[in-house]
């Protein structure tokens, strides 16, 4: 049963979209509904609109849009748990987590995540809104949300908004705001950020306290983009994607059968022992490394990846993710495979070539996410506008410099003895591999003295590994244990 009421905050201001086509920038619609999630009812509004992002001068130089959950019918109120949800890019809008993943609502697709027609949502009973109240944050040109022009027509620099260090400044100041405005500084704080996300929530999490005296919780990352590992290629980064290349040859069952016969899971750690102690010094001896041990290793990374030794020996041992997606399934059956999913199969224009044509998950993605988010904001939440919804938005050149993020985490965990962290990563995923969001974890505090404080779960599908509806069963299961195991329950922050 669903109930509507308009509830309008008007202000003067507005932003153009083209000569006549405007949106309210500080607006909220409300609607009332219900949802059954693990055979109990939970009543809850939906909250959808706009907020503004103030400058230092207290001008308003953004809106962000939103949507926000809170279930009513729990007596703690505005003391229950509320998690902070964004995800990455950059530059894209927060629909993914939002209609797949952990709110009250998902997507009308197969239980293996592929497309179903006709489009839309249907209830989720696995949502975590029976532990927590859930903000799904839109940043700058993604959803509908946008910069706004001064009095004299001029707009923002881009520099307040496009890189990794303005993303997070303006994202915790209005994460303030929001709080304040929905009088939630009592409640236990989480951040959820998924792929780019993750690089934002690590940085956020020492924003928050240093600038807007905000201590979260916990800090969740699901399949977190780490730059300091993503796009740097080296001995490093192509070392840590040979468990990926296992796992996705594993799904195709094109590993030898010694391998093939056994459970994913008995195999994998034997595959980042070796990347780690094996594949990464023999990359780092570059042409000097000799012919003998360059064989070996060539022939033990083809046992695990599927790939034939010659392929791997003329990439001298560091072979590219787009190569194997081309590569893995070319003499098979002459299909890629996805970038983000690599149970995902594409079909090229011709079977030669160095990398796949296009990224066959995506596009199977798109096919069902952007009708059901459109029909959703407009016939379920009640928020109508002739506005296109920018599922990916331009961000410009971002600026990746000073990326400190890793260690911000760091330092928000050595000042906050509350603040844990969780990890949630696909097996399948190539892009995000799961071992290098393991790496990355290891590497956020190498003293080991916090170690206690981090979990990590994999999960038998690719990048958005909730679009599986076994996994997303057990992912929302887990961040509600997470979230469990992380609540003060009345002990004190020392160490």
């Amino acid at each position: 049963m669903k109930f509507n009421l308009l509830l309008l905050l008007c202000i003067s201001f507005t932003f153009s979209f083209s000569q006549d086509l405007k949106i309210p920038v500080d607006t909220t619609h409300v609607t009332n509904h219900s949802v059954t999630i693990k055979g109990k009812q939970i009543n809850y509004k939906a909250e959808t609109g706009f907020q503004p992002v103030w400058d230092n001068n207290g001008k308003m130089i953004a809106s962000l849009y939103y949507t926000y959950y809170k279930r009513t019918n729990d007596p703690k109120g505005n003391d229950r748990p509320i998690v902070y949800s964004f995800n990455g890019g950059p530059g894209s809008a927060s629909l993914w987590m939002h209609i797949a993943y952990t709110g009250p609502k998902v997507l009308n697709i197969d239980d293996e995540g592929y497309p179903v027609q006709s489009y839309g949502v249907k209830d989720n009973p696995n949502s975590i809104l029976d532990v927590a109240d859930i903000v799904f944050i839109n940043p700058v040109n993604t959803g509908y949300s946008k910069k706004v022009a001064d009095k004299d027509g001029k707009m923002p620099d881009n520099k307040l908004f496009f890189g990794i260090n303005a993303d997070i400044k303006y994202l915790a100041s209005w994460m303030n705001t929001f709080t304040t405005r929905k009088n939630r500084w009592q409640s236990p704080k989480y951040i959820i950020g998924e792929s780019y996300g993750g690089t934002r929530v690590m940085g956020l999490s020492l924003e928050l306290q240093n600038s807007q005296w905000m201590y979260l919780n916990g800090v969740i990352m699901v399949s977190p983009a780490d730059y300091k590992v993503l796009r740097t290629g080296g001995p490093l980064a192509s070392s840590l994607n040979l468990p990926y290349y296992t796992a996705a040859a594993w799904y195709h069952k094109m590993l030898p059968p010694v391998l093939q016969n056994k459970d994913l899971l008995d195999i994998l750690p034997e595959v980042e022992d070796f990347a780690i102690n094996a594949v990464m010094p023999a990359i780092a001896k570059g042409g000097f490394i000799s012919e003998e041990e360059k064989n070996v290793i060539a022939k033990q990374m083809s046992h695990y990846s599927g790939l034939s030794e010659k392929a791997i020996l003329q990439h001298n041992l560091d072979v590219p993710t787009r190569f194997f997606w081309k590569e893995l399934l070319r003499d098979k059956t002459g299909e890629t495979i996805g970038r983000l999913d690599s149970r995902y199969l594409g079909i090229d224009k011709v079977e030669a070539g160095t990398s796949p044509d296009y990224s066959a998950e995506l596009t199977s993605w798109l096919h069902s996410f952007t009708p059901a988010i459109n029909y959703y904001i407009q016939n379920e939440l009640g928020f109508k506008t002739d506005v296109k919804y920018n599922v990916f938005g331009n961000t410009g050149r971002w600026d990746n410099s000073n990326d400190n993020t890793r260690d911000d985490l760091r330092q928000a965990m050595a000042q906050n003895p509350y603040l844990k962290v969780f990890t949630q990563s696909g097996y399948y995923d190539g892009a995000t591999t799961y071992f290098a969001a393991k790496y990355s974890q290891w590497q956020v505090d190498p003293s080991g003295k916090m170690k206690d404080r981090f979990s990590f779960k994999g999960y038998r599908s690719g990048h958005m590994m909730y679009l599986r509806n076994e996994d997303l069963i057990k992912a929302n299961d887990d961040l509600r244990e997470f979230i469990e195991n992380s609540l003060s329950k009345g002990k004190s922050a020392k160490y």
